[in-house]
């Protein structure tokens, strides 16, 4: 995995949530937990694995919305940021931070009801092997996300602590084959970069994101939009 160092600095962790989603980049955040609800809700009494769960905001989510929740990250610095978080919050299910490796998961085949994995891939230095492990340990669903090739992302890509790996849209198609995954729907979403979201308030974020989904909405930008939310089943 690119940038494992990187994310267990404890200064990293302490800083993650304010630099990516604070300012305009709340907008992110929220776009993000919705495209992993609408995949997934109703998960009342639902088993979820979030793999690279960093400091919790997918987890501790779920976990309120009444899942039985396991966060699995490799830093540690990061699952003391997600259980903070949720010791502040009233949770309807369960929630368990785990330290492991996302290439051998420590769990039983099937153990899970759906396995999640988002800001994951982009940083995988072998993504068929790690979504092969997340369908070994799912009976059901796996929900993720990439960051796309024809976008702005790459334009910039060189420039971020460890780069990142971007996706086309045929290429997940073949690791969904490849994988006995079966794709149930993908969202585009972001024609604007999420650096610029974050480097602004949100009083201009708000109305460029206005514009920028006005514009997505528009099939010939599913292509070049800077993220895409997978949603796909077990066959």
């Amino acid at each position: 995995m690119k940038g494992q160092e990187w994310y267990q600095a404890d200064d990293v962790a302490e800083e993650y949530d304010d630099k990516r989603f604070s300012r305009g980049g709340q907008l992110i955040d929220r776009r993000e937990k919705e495209a992993v609800l609408e995949a997934i809700m109703p998960v009342e009494d639902q088993k979820v694995l979030e793999i690279a769960c960093g400091t919790g905001r997918f987890t501790v989510m779920l976990a309120h919305q009444g899942a039985d929740v396991v966060g699995l990250d490799i830093s540690a610095a990061m699952l003391q940021q997600g259980r903070r978080k949720a010791q502040d919050t009233e949770l309807a299910g369960t929630l368990e931070f785990l330290r492991g490796d996302a290439g051998r998961l420590p769990f039983p085949d099937d153990h899970f009801d759906t396995v999640i994995a988002m800001r994951f891939f982009h940083l995988a230095d072998d993504p068929e092997a790690f979504l092969e492990e997340m369908r070994r340990v799912s009976r059901d669903q796996i929900v993720f996300d990439t960051f796309n090739r024809f976008s702005a992302r790459s334009i910039y890509n060189w420039a971020l602590p460890m780069g990142s790996r971007l996706y086309s849209k045929s290429e997940i198609a073949v690791l969904l084959a490849k994988t006995d995954l079966t794709l149930v729907d993908v969202e585009d979403d972001f024609l604007l970069p999420y650096g610029l979201y974050r480097s602004i308030p949100n009083s201009l974020a708000s109305p460029l994101r206005t514009l920028d989904k006005a514009i997505g909405e528009l099939p010939i930008t599913d292509h070049v939009a800077s993220v895409s939310y997978w949603n796909a089943r077990v066959r």
